[in-house]
């Protein structure tokens, strides 16, 4: 089981779709409609075809359910935390969260991708300015779990393929990522 997590607006439901969608094209396009979305209030749950022998549960929950999220952590293997690299404002916040995610006892063996995302909007802020206001070098270093960071753009697919290739890496089984 893989958990989508993060705070409120960041783009976790549209990540969602577009990782749906990619099962059926193989492949992410600039082009394509962006599926419309609506903030998660609970959970979305979601099962995606990482290639043709591996499928992924997948569990959305809402930031506003941050409170509860712990509660979902004994069923994951894999923590897709994701951060609006446009928001200077939320970040402090996410990385609250983010530290609290990453000190759960439950997920100390869980792989981690950190997906810094919206690098499309025109405030977003640089790779550099980001790891070093979420300390990301210093959490690689001394977290259990193995953490990747990768710069993504749900709305237009930009990074959303690094984005399967990981999961498709991290996903254990060969049926199910449960």
């Amino acid at each position: 089981m893989c958990l989508l997590l993060g705070p409120n607006g960041v783009g976790k439901t549209l990540l969602l779709k577009r990782l749906q969608n990619y099962a059926s094209k193989n492949s992410f396009t600039e082009m394509e409609d962006v599926p419309a979305t609506i903030p998660t209030v609970g959970t979305n749950l979601a099962n995606i075809n990482i290639n043709k022998r591996k499928e992924l549960t997948v569990r959305e929950l809402g930031g506003t359910m941050a409170p509860i999220w712990p509660s979902y952590f004994s069923d994951a293997s894999i923590i897709i935390f994701v951060i609006d690299a446009s928001n200077r404002v939320q970040i402090s916040a996410a990385c609250i969260e983010l530290l609290s995610v990453l000190s759960a006892k439950p997920l100390q063996q869980a792989s981690v991708l950190i997906l810094l995302n919206k690098i499309d909007m025109p405030r977003t802020m640089k790779l550099g300015e980001l790891k070093y206001l979420l300390r990301l070098e210093d959490l690689q270093r001394t977290a259990p779990q193995p953490i990747t960071v990768l710069e993504t753009s749900a709305r237009n697919g930009q990074g959303l393929s690094e984005v399967v290739r990981w999961l498709a890496e991290n996903t254990k089984g060969s049926n199910n990522g449960s």
